[in-house]
């Protein structure tokens, strides 16, 4: 049972919980994990978007995971955490019911998303850990490209 120590062969994920499910993004598109703090709200943006916060002077827009995905909204707690990312460039951040673990995860045992997945373009595979299964996510996807370069700028 080898557990794919090749190399390339583990993907480093931060892993996160929305609903009670546990997803993972890739560790290299995370640039660091910060507390909810308060969002200035942006007219006219999109139902998931919160808004903007000001990260050390950049302007980061704000995404509601929960909304984004179709899943019912959550009041915020002391466990909620925004997940800072680069995409494409751009700082978006994603709120996130909690982060929970640096993960290693040997590609072998990531499964392609089952055909019936809703939304299976934002889902890259399933990662199966020793006692659960863990989502794996393409924030890039889950975002619009308009959304990404225009959120919170005239």
């Amino acid at each position: 049972m080898k557990d794919g120590h090749r190399t390339g062969g583990v993907l480093e994920l931060v892993g996160f919980r929305l609903e009670g499910e546990e997803f993972g993004v890739p560790i290299r598109d995370v640039r660091e994990i910060i507390r909810m703090q308060e969002v200035t709200r942006v007219p006219r943006a999109p139902d998931s978007v919160e808004g903007v916060i000001n990260l050390r002077g950049q302007i980061v827009s704000i995404i509601d995971l929960r909304r984004r995905l179709g899943m019912s909204p959550k009041e915020k707690d002391r466990d909620t955490r925004i997940v800072i990312v680069e995409l494409e460039g751009e700082l978006a951040g994603f709120v996130v019911d909690s982060v929970t673990e640096v993960l290693r995860l040997p590609e072998d045992r990531i499964e392609p998303p089952p055909d019936m997945v809703v939304k299976q373009e934002y889902v890259t595979g399933v990662g199966k850990l020793e006692d659960r299964l863990l989502i794996l996510l393409d924030l890039g996807k889950v975002l619009s490209e308009e959304e990404l370069c225009r959120t919170g700028r005239s």
